[in-house]
């Protein structure tokens, strides 16, 4: 039986990912802070299902020595570094301690593996971040990297940190360069999130408005749930590459807010109030991305639509607000 490390399993796509080899008849351990475990009613709600299947270990992504003691427990066959600081707005107000959180994390997981298990296959979660105010659209592989934000300028550390171990000492490392994906198990600072909850709320007579920032910002939007099987599939290559990962059409906020209230029969035109605050201090250019080689090479394409996405969003915050649930 093959065993998964994951970091960030507590996260959106740690879950998914999780889910998605426990049903391949992986054995799953997972990397948690120890305050996860004080709370794990509130910080490990997303898999909750599956704690009795997974084993977890306390440890921080700061701390060299406790990344070293659990690869030398686990000695994994394949590690997904998922964990992140990953808000990208609030990466603008502590750009400190996301770029250090970020980057240190990525540089301890490769060198333990190095060191322990440099059989391991490694995944790193990198980011349509890098590539900032793009030259060109849509992007691929080989397009310019130019990041806008503390936390894209941390992720293309984190990529060339992978590119180097791979390159300089033969290890199976891998990133996967993804774009914006969301689901119901998205957190709640994200504007995604955000609309879905308030569509229900506001149908429910819970608010009355939504208040958000540039609704014609455009993204590339596709379902966590098709990315993590994306990033199962790059470890199953006979030889290590990095892979782009979107699904090449791009939706504004603006898309999503009339799918979101359209498909609760409200228009959101009547509860939209915009503010200013919202705003990021460096709004980038479209990121559409190019995933033609993940097509050709891993066969991978997205499967959920962007409709399907939002929908199954909104319905999953309404399920919530009736159940009362905390997520």
């Amino acid at each position: 039986m093959k065993k998964a490390l994951i970091s960030g399993i507590t996260g959106q796509d740690g879950s998914y990912l999780a889910e998605l080899l426990l049903a391949k008849g992986y054995e799953v351990h997972g990397i948690v802070r120890r305050v996860s475990l004080e709370d794990p009613d509130v910080r490990m709600w997303r898999i909750r299902h599956i704690l009795d299947d997974v084993h977890i270990h306390s440890a921080s992504m700061e701390s060299y020595a406790s990344i070293f003691n659990i690869v030398s427990e686990v000695k994994p066959d394949e590690f997904y570094h998922l964990a992140a600081q990953s808000y990208v707005s609030y990466s603008f107000e502590d750009e400190f301690s996301t770029i250090n959180t970020n980057l240190n994390g990525t540089h301890y997981v490769l060198s333990a593996i190095k060191r322990i298990a440099p059989a391991c296959r490694i995944y790193f979660s990198a980011s349509s971040e890098m590539f900032g105010n793009p030259e060109e659209s849509p992007q691929d592989e080989t397009s310019r990297f130019r990041p806008r934000s503390p936390y894209g300028i941390s992720k293309l550390a984190g990529f060339e940190l992978t590119r180097n171990y791979r390159e300089a000492y033969g290890l199976f490392a891998v990133s996967g360069i993804l774009y914006n994906h969301e689901s119901p198990r998205r957190g709640r600072e994200f504007v995604t999130r955000k609309i879905s909850g308030a569509a229900a709320r506001i149908k429910l007579g819970i608010d009355k408005k939504i208040v958000l920032g540039n609704i014609d910002a455009n993204r590339d939007w596709g379902h966590a749930r098709d990315y993590v099987e994306a990033m199962w599939l790059m470890l199953r290559q006979d030889e290590p590459e990095d892979y782009l990962i979107a699904t090449g059409q791009t939706h504004s906020v603006r898309d999503f807010l009339e799918v979101a209230f359209g498909h609760l029969g409200l228009d959101y035109r009547q509860y939209l109030e915009i503010c200013d605050e919202f705003y990021r201090p460096s709004e980038k250019n479209v990121l559409c991305g190019n995933a033609a080689k993940a097509g050709e090479k891993l066969g991978w394409k997205p499967r959920i639509s962007f409709e399907e996405l939002v929908r199954e969003m909104v319905e999953h915050d309404l399920s919530l607000l009736a159940g009362n649930k905390r997520t």
